[in-house]
């Protein structure tokens, strides 16, 4: 892993990424470094172990999990490390993402997610939130996430007529 990219985003399998993406796009228009790897809480569980103890020796501060179906990768990863886990429910097709976001949202006391909406939103949201941790100690993301909100709130018409 890079010790140069302060948020990991991790995923069960490749067929994540379309979701898993929209976190990655909005940490760089933030302008923070992230890393993207396949870590399967079922299928890799070995990988899983040691990147959740490792990821902050390597330098991650934040971690952004998402996982769909029986989604246990991000319960898995926080239960391994005191970094903060960000769980993004990927949306699955029997049940919708609902399975998902449920799996990753009923943590046992003392085991916490973060837990954002299912799919594209959540994912972007997961990499804003992520910006917004590593901005509590880093004056250059705070600048860029403050940036960011101001866009946002410039391009909100006041009126409904243009």
């Amino acid at each position: 892993m890079s010790a140069t990219a302060p948020v990991a985003i991790i995923m069960g399998s490749r067929s994540d990424w379309p979701v898993l993406r929209h976190a990655a796009e909005m940490l760089e228009q933030l302008g923070v470094a992230y890393e993207a790897k396949v870590v399967s809480a079922h299928r890799t569980p070995d990988r899983m172990y040691s990147f959740a103890k490792g990821a902050k020796a390597a330098g991650v501060k934040v971690i952004i999990a998402g996982a769909g179906g029986a989604a246990h990768l991000p319960g898995m990863t926080a239960s391994l490390t005191d970094l903060p886990v960000l769980g993004v429910p990927v949306e699955s097709k029997a049940l919708k993402g609902m399975d998902s976001l449920l799996s990753i949202v009923q943590m046992p006391a003392g085991i916490p997610v973060g837990t954002l909406a299912i799919g594209e939103a959540g994912a972007k949201n997961a990499g804003i939130m992520a910006a917004k941790i590593l901005a509590l100690s880093d004056p250059v993301v705070a600048e860029a996430v403050a940036a960011f909100a101001q866009r946002q709130t410039d391009a909100v018409a006041e009126t409904v007529e243009d």
